[in-house]
């Protein structure tokens, strides 16, 4: 009894002191309003959230002495809970301005309950839309958008040269499609192809297991987790990790919100994850704000859950104390009765330095987060890798002077990738003889040259070549040939379908790539127009004056002339030749005087050797005469040549076979057909004396293989095509297909295998006309000659005898005058 009236003056002395402080401290301490929170109890980051929000408001109080009452409702992490939560705290608590709830579907309903009461909300979203806070003025983002964090994600995935990732997100509201959005976009920009979507519901379910194992079964091993809660992803991962998918040669990436709760998970889940790289959201973790929050968050989260193992604060926990400070502080400025619209106002004019960095609001929102932590589960726990600053790239640290900046993840360091190898995995999974590459083959080809199927056997220039390519891959690649019986283009669209894993022997069109990749082309791209030949002499009748031109034709006359004159003035009085008529003289030195050398070499050659032309010589003319045209079966040129060069549909016809080709022409069924550069090599290879290309070549892709999208051995593969090219193997290849095509006989045309007289009948006409009008005159002129002359000497001895009338006549009669008298000769 005496040892505890020792104690009585102490304990009255402590019971004074806390009265007067209570008392002293009521004097001064000043309510400024009501605070409503709404956060998920089950929830590891709606309990951080929770503890945050009360340690924020506890020290805003110790330094403004300012208090505030606090409501806190459970949302249960549902929807309709959480509307009827906060309609709760607006109508029966009477509060200023909800803070919360953590995820987007909760977000929007609570929103519209706050805009018709003109009560401030300071969402904890992690992803907000753009459009969302123009729908809802009294809602204002307090977590920093961090969908920059999908640009990261696509850096990483660049830097270890994977070509194409599975993406697997949580199909829950908006959020999810915006993240999304970013996913696609930031890996588009890269070049890296989605090859798989894996949607994912809001509540566990007995089809993750299936899902996963159609994953499996793709050739695809890098995966992308967007958007997944903490339950889902843990159940994605203890799922994937019984699958054996979680080991080696896979790639596991996940991002927020789950990255920033890794440090929660228990010892049986982060087992399930080793290996994994991680995106988070990071913030400045030093200074002494920073460690006074980090040292009483610890000790207030330890008391208040102490069936959580860790009690090391995240992303959300910062986010939570930021955003009560910022309500804390708006409401200090303004009174109670002041209204929520004055009290949005002043939370949009925030201004000061949070533990996340600057608070300060832009449109209702702040500005996104620039900088993001890269993590690997390791162990019991993660391992910080180093950071990704939009625009900047990897680094080792940040925030110092001499931090320095790469575009590849590899600088940071070694990674220890799922099945704790050191090597860098592929990305993809190499086939097997049991799944072996499954390549599709056009049955229809109409080259059989290129492709031959008989018997389950496939043969042809394209096989060989695709075994060539295929033996210079870096690794050996198992693969199994597929006919496939319709067009191109549904060949091509079996890879989009995932009936094949490649396609060979196809044309690289634009339209072909909505369904797959192509390689470079291995052929010569290009359509070509092939007609029928005809002779360049076609009118042989007047074939004798082709030797010369009109201009040669007349310098010869000329010349012929020349030396004629020259001829007869220094010879005539030398040769009888030359002597006689003047029509005589000329013919004698015409013939001296032709050059029939050169003249005759000439038409020796134009009669031996045949001259060649196109039947038609553009598409214009083909169009024009309305004529028919073919193409091959099942090819792409049925469209092309009505899209493109726009032949009536009535008038193109499909053939099954150059044989077919041929045939067509000869019968003039067909004026023409068109064949893609490489069938048309072949086509004239064998038909070389009756067909001829025409018009210009109509550039198009040539022939390519054909993968997915994104395909990891599309690159591998145009390398092996490049070093096939460059040693010559692909023309060796293409020169032993073209050299067994011999060209065919076709029927000898007579009139140009040996002269006849079709040749000459001009000639002969022309030449025996002469004669014959020479005969003539020779004939009948000398009658006529005759006559004419007897005609006038009768009429010259007329005028003679009148003459001689009249001079007998005369008075004066001369002595002299006989000597005048002519005298005639007897008729």
């Amino acid at each position: 009894m005496e040892s505890m009236h020792k104690f009585v003056p102490l304990v009255c002395l402590i019971i004074i002191m806390s009265m007067v402080k209570i008392v002293l401290g009521t004097a001064i301490e000043v309510n400024k309003g009501i605070v409503g929170v709404v956060a998920d109890y089950n929830d590891r980051s709606g309990k951080e959230e929770i503890v945050a929000i009360k340690m924020a408001l506890e020290d805003f109080y110790h330094y403004t002495n300012q208090s505030f009452g606090l409501h806190i409702r459970d949302s249960h992490g549902d929807p309709l809970k959480a509307a009827l939560a906060a309609r709760d705290l607006i109508d029966k608590e009477q509060v200023q301005a909800i803070i919360g709830p953590q995820t987007w579907e909760e977000t929007t309903l609570i929103a519209e309950l706050c805009n018709q009461n003109m009560t401030p909300l300071l969402s904890l979203a992690d992803v907000t839309p753009n459009w969302a806070t123009s729908k809802w003025p009294f809602m204002v983002q307090t977590s920093p958008n961090a969908l920059k964090q999908m640009k990261a994600v696509s850096a990483i995935v660049q830097s270890w040269d994977w070509y194409s990732v599975n993406i697997i997100y949580e199909d829950k509201d908006a959020s999810s499609t915006e993240s999304l959005s970013n996913i696609y976009l930031a890996l588009t920009e890269a070049g890296i192809t989605i090859s798989n979507l894996l949607s994912v519901p809001p509540f566990p379910s007995s089809s993750l297991s299936k899902d996963l194992e159609n994953l499996r079964d793709g050739h695809c091993r890098v995966f992308v987790v967007v958007s997944l809660s903490l339950n889902l992803a843990i159940n994605l991962f203890e799922t994937a990790s019984k699958m054996d998918m979680v080991g080696k040669d896979y790639v596991w990436i996940i991002t927020d919100p789950f990255t920033s709760l890794v440090h929660s998970l228990n010892a049986s889940t982060i087992s399930s994850m080793q290996g994994i790289i991680g995106v988070k959201s990071y913030f400045q973790e030093n200074g002494k704000k920073h460690e006074d929050f980090y040292r009483k968050f610890r000790r207030k989260f330890s008391l208040d859950y102490p069936q959580e193992l860790n009690n090391e604060p995240g992303t959300f926990a910062a986010h939570a104390y930021d955003a009560a400070w910022t309500l804390a502080l708006a409401m200090s400025q303004t009174n109670n009765n002041e209204g929520g619209k004055f009290l949005m106002n002043k939370i949009l004019h925030s201004n000061f330095l949070g533990l996340k960095g600057r608070i300060q609001f832009n449109d209702h929102t702040l500005d996104p987060t620039q900088t993001f932590q890269i993590i690997n589960v390791i162990g019991k726990g993660y391992k910080e890798i180093g950071f990704w600053s939009n625009g900047l790239g990897f680094s080792s640290n940040i925030g110092q002077h001499d931090v320095s900046y790469s575009s590849s993840m590899k600088e940071l360091g070694q990674v220890m990738w799922p099945g704790r190898p050191w090597e860098t995995p592929r990305g993809w999974a190499l086939p097997t003889i049991e799944k072996p590459l499954r390549v599709g083959v056009p049955a229809l080809s109409t080259l059989k040259q290129f492709i031959n199927i008989t018997h389950d056997q496939f043969q042809g220039f394209t096989i060989d070549l695709f075994k060539a390519t295929m033996d210079l891959m870096p690794y050996h690649v198992p693969y199994k040939f597929y006919a496939f019986n319709d067009t191109y283009d549904e060949l091509v669209r079996q890879i989009y379908l995932k009936n094949f894993d490649a396609v060979i022997d196809v044309t690289i069109i634009s339209y072909r790539y909505q369904y797959a990749e192509f390689t470079q082309p291995y052929t010569d791209p290009g359509v070509v127009m092939v007609v029928p030949l005809k002779s360049k002499t076609g009118h042989r009748a007047w074939l004798f004056v082709k030797p010369f031109t009109k201009t040669m034709w007349i310098l010869i006359v000329l010349v012929i002339i020349y030396n004629v004159f020259v001829l007869w003035m220094l010879e005539r009085n030398h040769f009888c030749e030359l002597k006689g008529s003047i029509l005589k003289q000329y013919g004698n030195i015409a013939w001296l005087a032709m050059t029939p050398l050169t003249y005759t070499a000439n038409l020796t050659s134009m009669l031996t050797v045949e001259r060649l032309e196109p039947t038609i010589g553009d598409v214009d003319q083909l169009r024009n005469n309305n004529a028919m045209v073919g193409y091959s079966t099942g090819s792409f040129l049925k469209n092309y040549l009505h899209d493109v060069l726009h032949f009536n549909p009535a008038n193109i016809r499909q053939f099954r076979s150059h044989e077919e080709f041929a045939e067509a022409l000869r019968r003039k069924e067909i004026a023409a057909v068109f064949i893609e550069a490489p069938g048309a090599k072949i086509f004239l290879a064998k038909y070389c004396k009756e067909f001829i290309q025409a018009g210009p070549m109509y550039k198009i892709g040539g022939f390519g293989f054909a993968f997915p999208q994104g395909s990891p051995y599309l690159p591998l593969v145009n390398k092996a095509l490049l070093d096939l090219f460059e040693s010559g193997k692909q023309r060796e290849l293409e020169n032993r297909m073209l050299a067994s095509e011999k060209c065919e006989e076709s029927e000898p045309d007579t009139e140009t295998a040996s002269l006849s007289p079709n040749s000459f009948w001009a000639l002969f006409t022309l030449t025996a006309g002469t004669s014959t009008i020479s005969l003539l005159i020779y004939v009948t002129g000398t009658n006529w000659l005759t006559s004419a002359v007897i005609e006038q000497l009768g009429q010259a001895k007329r005028r003679l005898s009148r003459k001689d009338s009249h001079v007998a006549e005369s008075p004066v009669n001369s002595p002299h005058s006989d000597s005048h008298v002519m005298q005639l000769p007897q008729a």
